[in-house]
């Protein structure tokens, strides 16, 4: 599916943001909890982050024009790698708000209407961020994946903090509230910091998964068997949903440009049907050449 037909996920994840902010920030003005704020804060996240997600997936989407030939795939990795920041900034944000309830602890009120509401917005979160991670991991869209994850890890976010209102209504233990909220805020670091390593690593153009590696060696091995070409100068990387494949094929001196171009265009199907959205550019050179062996390297020596 192209990345414009991935938008109608992103505005889903919208409208689960607009909710959930709602009921939590309800939740934490009835109860005056820490935790709740810290939980209401992260929803503020989640809305900006499922924006930038809109608009960076309508970005993906564009055609390749002259400025940008090999096409805009790689906003994707902008928008989960920003909305990693995003989540970094909330626990700090999150543990500023914490930090003086430690030295002064403050009783909560009405938790039972704070539970109940909270209680409300994880399902809501559990619900659209397994939808959408499942659509990312469907349709290979790290941005939808990582909206969905970011929802996920609100749904725990929320399993503590009411867990944490709930002990403090129980026992009377009113410090325990900052406590789950710091520890919130250590869990919302972590997953910030996974969504900005895996952008980091898209950016920096990592090679395509090494079950599809295998996949054109195989290819490789059998058409060496059948033709005696071979193959070299094999480079891949993966631009959000985008595999790129390039490779040198060596060919019979005495074979017509015509012959060895059918076969690329063969061999290129082959790969096609067995990469996902591979993009390929195959160079036909003379297996009996020396100069064919000198540019193996991505820069010539």
């Amino acid at each position: 599916m192209a990345a414009g037909g991935l938008e109608r996920y992103a505005w889903l994840s919208v409208a689960a943001a607009l909710a959930t902010m709602a009921l939590k920030t309800a939740a934490w003005a009835f109860t005056g909890s820490v935790g709740l704020l810290s939980d209401a804060l992260e929803s503020l996240i989640n809305l900006a982050a499922a924006i930038l997600a809109v608009s960076m997936l309508r970005l993906a989407a564009s055609p390749p024009d002259p400025g940008r030939p090999f096409g805009h795939f790689k906003a994707e990795y902008f928008a989960s790698g920003i909305e990693g920041a995003l989540i970094m900034l909330a626990a700090a944000g999150i543990a500023i708000s914490a930090l003086p309830r430690l030295y002064t602890p403050q009783p909560i009120d009405t938790p039972l209407l704070g539970i109940a509401l909270s209680a409300v917005a994880t399902a809501i979160n559990l619900a659209v961020g397994s939808y959408l991670i499942a659509a990312g991991r469907r349709e290979e869209s790290i941005a939808l994946e990582a909206d969905g994850h970011h929802l996920l890890s609100d749904v725990w976010t929320s399993v503590g903090v009411v867990t944490g209102v709930a002990l403090v209504a129980a026992t009377g233990w009113n410090i325990v509230d900052p406590l789950i909220a710091l520890a919130v805020a250590l869990h919302i670091l972590w997953t910030g910091f996974t969504l900005m390593r895996r952008s980091f690593l898209g950016l920096m153009d990592a090679a395509i998964p090494q079950a599809d590696l295998a996949e054109i060696e195989k290819i490789f091995a059998e058409y060496r068997n059948r033709y005696g070409i071979d193959f070299h100068a094999l480079r891949t990387r993966q631009a959000g949903s985008r595999r790129f494949v390039t490779f040198h094929m060596l060919v019979p001196d005495a074979w017509t440009v015509e012959r060895a171009h059918g076969l690329s265009e063969e061999i290129e199907a082959r790969i096609r049907a067995l990469v996902p959205n591979a993009i390929l550019l195959v160079h036909i050179e003379p297996i009996g050449q020396p100069a064919s062996y000198d540019d193996i390297r991505l820069e010539r020596p």
